[in-house]
């Protein structure tokens, strides 16, 4: 989340911003894929004409602006809420029980039906789904952390199309809402 995070700042630093974060992304499809859009703001198309004079080398691997460990913190806080916050909790339930109900089905099917590998089975399922209470409350505790560090800072919560909640800097909005890019 730090690199992201760091990408981000630099990002703002030359016209765009930070728009979400979804998993899905790398080779093998479990890595992060962040969505940066340009800002169309003219505060941003200040500092982004402001920072391309001072570093005209940025885009060749040149010197960069220093960064702000405040705003890359909130920027890491909202990359991390925008991943917890992903699903809701009854979208996580649902996942976890299909996904431990398949887990359960593989060995089922594997070593046929007597009773010792059912009983074995559907006990080893009751555990998984017992977690899935645990993995909510985890889940609802850092969702709550993060969003405590956003509204301290002046972010806004935002509820999406999709019922999704999101923190918006003071003053901005969601992607999507007059931005032709999102």
């Amino acid at each position: 989340m730090k690199k992201l995070a760091r990408l981000a700042f630099t990002a703002q630093q030359f016209g765009y911003e930070y728009a979400d974060v979804r998993q899905g992304g790398g080779p093998q499809g479990n890595g992060i894929v962040m969505l940066i859009v340009p800002d169309l703001s003219p505060q941003a198309r200040t500092r982004a004409a402001r920072n391309w004079t001072r570093y005209p080398n940025a885009g060749d691997g040149g010197a960069l602006p220093p960064l702000v460990s405040d705003e890359v913190g909130l920027l890491k806080a909202r990359i991390k809420f925008d991943l917890a916050a992903r699903y809701t909790e009854k979208q996580l339930t649902v996942i976890a029980g299909v996904s431990f109900t398949a887990l359960a089905l593989g060995p089922a099917l594997t070593f046929g039906a007597d009773t010792t590998a059912l009983v074995t089975i559907c006990g080893i399922w009751a555990a998984l789904m017992a977690l899935v209470p645990v993995g909510l409350v985890v889940n609802r505790r850092y969702r709550a952390k993060y969003a405590g560090l956003l509204r301290a800072a002046g972010f806004t919560p935002v509820t999406e199309q999709g019922g999704r909640l999101r923190y918006v800097p003071p003053g901005g909005q969601l992607p999507g809402h007059g931005n032709p890019f999102a």
